[in-house]
């Protein structure tokens, strides 16, 4: 395992991360996993407020095994080495209108963990405009969290973000974050100057859930694993990541312990990119540029009059033609109307052919069609968050 400087917080953190929304099966099921986690020589777990039993479990965990002394959690003596003794934690909590009910929800989660101090905390879901407004309104809940920071109950304060990238880059104008956590993969570069401003300030960049939102790269179909030859759509995907500094680490979103070993596997490999990898990942590219109606991302069709989310209902659409990623596809195109802030947007039959965007394409695509070719391909019955079935 490799480890990684998170940008001015100067923590010192494993390439790979331990993200607990998937492990909330059971407490049994949550320690088992942990621990592996230690033996992979993993020493960040990120949990949050809103999923599920993860806060109340990982305290229960921290309490049983030891963990918690003065100024924070140490790992197991058998788990550690000379590049990690210490078990860095972070929680988020959703974006508050006022100071009062962060403060409260401040300390909840840090009785649900059972810790005097939290090392990281971020506002979790920072999403729209009014978040951000919140955000930086200076009786706002940030008043509350910079407390928290003051009296020595939160060390370092950085934000998540499923918002769009100019909501991104004005949230990182801000000044008020030491990290961020966000969506870039070697499928979704949308936020690669996101990535970049990060990087100029020198904050620390945590890359969520890189296999499962990026792609279902646990279980890719074989167009794409050919594709990827000779390595694999995960592997790949993760090299493309740690390759780049700025990066500090990925999430690991495990469900039982045996998900954990596939890192161990390049959880070394920090290095530039080989040709060989470029290779694959110019292989892909070249592949999706063979699609005679690819939408090339520009965003320039939007607004949309019927808030449509037309960029990204194509790309789902993209990667459904180019590399056979229909269930991918049909998992994230159902959301669309059913989650929110966290995945905004109608879904493509709300299309009324106004032709509003037809002008703006640079490309010259067809989108009223398109969008309802991609309706046609990946409707599917709306299911509930992952923590909301727990």
């Amino acid at each position: 395992m490799k480890y990684r400087r998170f940008g001015k917080t100067n923590l010192h953190l494993s390439v790979f991360s331990l993200g607990t929304m998937r492990y909330l099966q059971s407490a049994q099921n949550a320690e088992s996993t942990l621990l592996r986690a230690f033996e992979l020589g993993i020493n960040h777990v990120e949990t949050a407020q809103g999923y599920g039993k993860s806060e109340v479990y990982l305290g229960q965990m921290i309490q049983t095994l030891g963990l918690a002394r003065e100024n924070g959690c140490w790992l197991p003596e058998q788990h550690q080495t000379q590049a990690a003794n210490r078990l860095y934690i972070t929680t988020k909590i959703t974006p508050k209108p006022d100071a009062q009910e962060m403060a409260q929800a401040i300390d909840l989660s840090l009785e649900r963990l059972g810790l005097e101090t939290v090392d990281c905390l971020a506002i979790h879901g920072l999403n729209t405009s009014e978040h951000l407004a919140w955000v930086q309104d200076p009786q706002g809940c940030m008043q509350a969290v910079q407390a928290a920071k003051a009296t020595g109950r939160i060390r370092h304060i950085g934000f998540s973000t499923h918002g769009s990238l100019d909501l991104i880059l004005a949230a990182l104008q801000t000044d008020l974050f030491e990290f961020v956590n966000l969506h870039y993969t070697f499928l979704f570069q949308r936020n690669t100057l996101a990535v970049e401003l990060a990087s100029q300030k020198e904050m620390g960049i945590f890359i969520i859930s890189p296999a499962d939102k990026g792609g279902l790269l646990y279980t890719p179909p074989n167009r794409l694993k050919d594709l990827c030859q000779p390595l694999d759509p995960l592997h790949i995907n993760a090299r493309f990541l740690l390759s780049q500094p700025a990066i500090t680490t990925l999430s690991v979103g495990a469900a039982k312990p045996e998900e954990l070993d596939w890192p161990l596997a390049i959880a070394d490999q920090i290095y530039p990119l080989t040709d060989p990898e470029q290779q694959i990942l110019d292989r892909l590219q070249t592949q999706a540029q063979t699609l005679p109606d690819l939408c090339q991302q520009c965003y320039a069709c939007l607004p949309c009059p019927e808030a449509i989310n037309i960029p990204e209902v194509l790309r789902l659409r993209n990667l459904a033609l180019a590399y056979d990623m229909e269930e991918f596809g049909r998992y994230r195109y159902r959301m669309f109307e059913n989650a929110g802030h966290w995945f905004p947007g109608r879904r493509g039959n709300r299309c009324t052919d106004c032709g509003d965007c037809l002008p703006r394409c640079p490309e010259q695509l067809d989108i009223p069609q398109l969008l309802q070719d991609t309706h046609t391909r990946l409707q599917g019955q709306p299911r509930p968050r992952l923590w909301e079935s727990i």
